[in-house]
């Protein structure tokens, strides 16, 4: 919980690329060209390689798109590219035995590999019935497996949230416990026909549900003796800010525990766009390789698995529930802001508070403090003493875990004015601000905490991917009644745009209209980043609406199960537009669909101008 270690698995052979053990952890992306379109998929690959996939992911809707994955190989090996290529199944078993001889990894979907086509229907099974089920993959699934077996090819399991059968969500609902069953059933079989060389996904757009299964999973494998590896993503994560954010809060969490051994960055982008992203990612966490040790104690009965929100008590507007605040460090004299993600608090340093207007709440340093309506003393750890002294409304001490001695853990239970500001500086800061709130709920200690993070990065992608691994970890294990960001190199406005962003990813404060888009393949029916870009502008300033965006039908409805509003490509041109789970428009031409998606909304009460 507190120390960075690896997690150790299993080695999966695949291509000339193992994957798992100690071997590094991979990076791989996903065409979006057709797969019939040889020289497109060949030139795309290209493009993905040169920018570090480490793995080449196609679609393969049918066994015509399996067959001509051989022809993309050859054309890749002609050009000297030996990047293992893996074909995408959905629905269609016989491609899968035809792409297990062709490629060097098959991805299927328990979902949808045998259990028929999701209807979101709630239908009865009997134990009997159920097991019935059971048998009926094992008797589609085996045949598959010799296939690879035979071919030297690994196998991905990969569960995605928005497609669990009607069978799995009959028994379980739309559960964590839900999508573990749905992969352990077919790693079962995997062990017990002796096949290894597996690798597992388990997939959601919402950041919390994604944690906590992968880390449900990995507790059910470990009693059952499965050290298989694990692919990390973000499904439908969006672009640009949202899209990185996103992805650093769900795969970041995981990877900061020592999960994962390969990672795909979904952004609604061109593929190659992911490479950097992704690799960011992957160095940032491996700088805490052989840390110094961080010494500390869990918290009894904490359940990092489905972590229930610390209880702090309430100061102001801080704490006891009250959505996270966002504080933002002005000290460098930056007043210009983004009215669409105004912070809740300014800390100004040692500026003079009368010289800022008496609308905004101001942090001061201690020493600079003027007994104010809107100005607030900000204190730190040397001067706890004079804390005590100051009769304010709201108090902020900046401490980091070392601060935490039994007379400073004392006056923060006693002083219910006080908000601690905790930062730290150790290279693995998740694990000693991990350590700072468990040693905080052992000393039955209350006080709110603003977790707090300084950076130094010359761009903004790297702040939004850092910030989003160490303080969306810290949000996601229920720690955090605020965040407070800086960082030497960026205007201020889009510091707090991240702090905004960063709170949204782990569905704590909603602060802006949220879009599930998926990142694009062969089987998407639209240009995807233009419909994004026009959805966005149509709707942009729902506040709290969830938008799904989903280029056909293989995920559509179920990862948007979680959105408020879908649009589906139905049919070349043509558009599905959903309320919920439910289709209420099939087929309407594409250059129609923004304009009616809008209808939609306005219809069912959820329009703002």
């Amino acid at each position: 919980m507190f120390n960075y270690k690896r997690r150790l698995s299993s080695i999966v052979h695949i291509g000339h690329t193992p994957m798992g053990g100690k071997y590094p952890i991979r990076i791989q992306s996903m065409a979006n060209v057709s797969t019939m379109d040889t020289e497109a998929a060949i030139h795309q690959a290209i493009r993905m390689i040169e920018a570090g996939a480490e793995y080449i992911r196609f679609t393969a809707q049918g066994e015509r798109e399996a067959h001509n994955l051989k022809t993309i190989r050859e054309g890749l090996n002609q050009r000297r590219f030996i990047t293992p290529l893996v074909a995408d199944i959905h629905f269609n078993p016989k491609a899968a035995d035809v792409a297990a001889t062709t490629v060097d990894k098959v991805r299927i979907n328990p979902g949808n590999y045998v259990d028929r086509v999701k209807t979101f229907d709630l239908l009865e099974y009997t134990d009997d019935e159920y097991c019935e089920e059971i048998e009926k993959i094992r008797a589609r699934f085996v045949p598959f497996l010799n296939i690879c077996k035979k071919q030297g090819t690994a196998i991905r399991i990969g569960v995605n949230h928005g497609s669990l059968s009607d069978r799995i969500m009959s028994r379980y609902g739309d559960t964590p416990e839900g999508m573990v069953a749905s992969c352990m059933e077919f790693l079962r079989i995997c062990v017990e026909e002796d096949f290894t060389d597996v690798v597992i996904s388990i997939k959601a757009s919402n950041t919390v549900i994604m944690v906590q299964t992968v880390r449900l999973l990995i507790q059910t494998m470990a009693t059952e003796g499965m050290p298989f590896p694990l692919h990390l993503g973000v499904t439908e994560a969006g672009d640009g800010e949202d899209g990185r954010i996103k992805s650093a809060v769900g795969i970041g969490a995981l990877l900061s525990d020592g999960i994962g051994d390969t990672i795909r960055v979904s952004l609604s982008e061109e593929p190659e766009a992911e490479m950097p992203v992704a690799r960011k990612l992957v160095n940032y966490i491996r700088e805490r390789e052989g840390h110094s040790p961080i010494i500390a104690e869990s918290f009894p009965g904490y359940d990092p698995i489905k972590p229930s929100r610390r209880k702090s008590r309430k100061v102001k507007n801080i704490g006891g529930g009250q959505p996270p605040v966002v504080i933002s460090d002005r000290t460098n004299d930056d007043y210009e802001f983004d009215h669409s993600c105004l912070p809740d608090y300014i800390y100004i340093g040692q500026e003079d508070p009368d010289n800022l207007p008496d609308n905004l709440s101001l942090l001061v340093d201690a020493a600079f403090w003027k007994n104010s309506p809107n100005v607030y003393p900000f204190f730190i750890a040397s001067e706890f003493k004079e804390m005590a002294a100051f009769h304010a409304a709201l108090k902020f001490i900046r401490l980091t875990l070392a601060d935490l001695n039994d007379q400073m853990l004392e006056l923060l239970k006693n002083d219910q004015s006080a908000v601690v500001v905790l930062s730290t500086h150790h290279i693995n800061g998740v694990g000693e601000q991990r350590a700072a709130m468990h040693k905080l709920m052992i000393a039955g200690c209350d006080v709110p905490v603003i977790l707090q993070r300084d950076y130094h990065e010359t761009d903004m992608e790297s702040l939004q991917i850092k910030a989003g691994i160490d303080l969306g970890t810290l949000l996601l294990d229920g720690f955090g009644d605020g965040l407070m960001l800086y960082n030497e190199k960026s205007k201020n406005r889009f510091i707090d745009s991240c702090m905004f962003g960063i709170l949204q990813a782990a569905r704590v404060r909603i602060s802006k209209t949220e879009y599930i888009s998926c990142p694009g393949c062969g089987r998407t029916l639209f240009n995807l980043q233009e419909t994004i870009a026009k959805v966005k502008k149509a709707t942009s300033h729902l506040k709290g609406l969830k938008i799904g965006i989903m280029g056909c039908i293989v995920n559509g409805p179920g990862e948007m199960a979680d959105a408020d509003y879908g649009y589906v490509g139905a049919g070349r041109g043509r558009i599905s537009l959903y309320k919920g789970k439910r289709c209420i428009l099939k087929n309407i031409p594409e250059e129609e669909a923004v304009e009616r998606l809008v209808e939609l909304i306005k219809k069912n009460g959820d329009w703002k101008n």
